[in-house]
């Protein structure tokens, strides 16, 4: 039996957490196209917030492997960014700082991510601030056609960036798998 009680037989990626216990279930189900992206990107959000619990502020700084500043509090961080990007300066247009970034700290989010219980304190009300902005805004634009300027000037709808975004963290939710294995040998999806 694992730590959560299934068999061994069962695949990996079951191993995370009873069935009846995940929050990613029961979502909306053959429901329209922003519906249907948002409950995705809902999932994501919450695989990272689950390969994040009851770990410490030593634990989540952890670092993938020298010279690597990869952590699961540094993908905390940089996804608080990338929302913030998107939804809270590109989309909404708001003329809002980086939150972790700068001149001088181009990869902040990773750098800055150590292990303090005030910066982890710090990062996850970032995340869901950042979270929460972005989930208003989705709920009240009036379609996914409206469009963003990136810097590169080319133009990108909300569509896009709702389905980047699920691409975002799933790429990133595949680093924390292996990194929260590595803390402390829990595996799953």
């Amino acid at each position: 039996m694992t730590e959560t009680g299934t068999n061994a037989s069962h695949q990996r990626a079951e191993w995370w957490l009873p069935a009846q216990d995940d929050p990613r279930r029961n979502g909306p189900r053959l429901a329209d196209e922003r519906a249907t992206l948002t409950e995705y990107l809902r999932r994501q959000r919450e695989t990272l917030r689950l390969k994040c619990a009851g770990l410490d502020a030593r634990q989540l700084a952890l670092r993938a492997v020298e010279p690597s500043t990869l952590s699961l509090l540094g993908l905390v961080r940089h996804l608080a960014q990338v929302e913030r990007i998107w939804f809270r300066q590109r989309l909404a247009g708001q003329d809002v700082p980086d939150r972790y970034r700068s001149a001088d700290a181009p990869d902040g989010d990773f750098d800055g991510a150590l292990p303090d219980q005030a910066i982890v304190a710090e990062a996850w009300q970032a995340w869901r601030d950042e979270v929460a902005f972005a989930e208003d805004f989705v709920a009240r634009a009036p379609n996914l056609e409206i469009t963003v300027r990136k810097p590169d000037e080319s133009a990108m709808s909300l569509r896009e960036v709702l389905v980047h975004m699920i691409e975002e963290y799933a790429r990133h939710n595949g680093h924390a798998d292996l990194l929260r294995e590595r803390i402390d040998g829990r595996i799953g999806m």
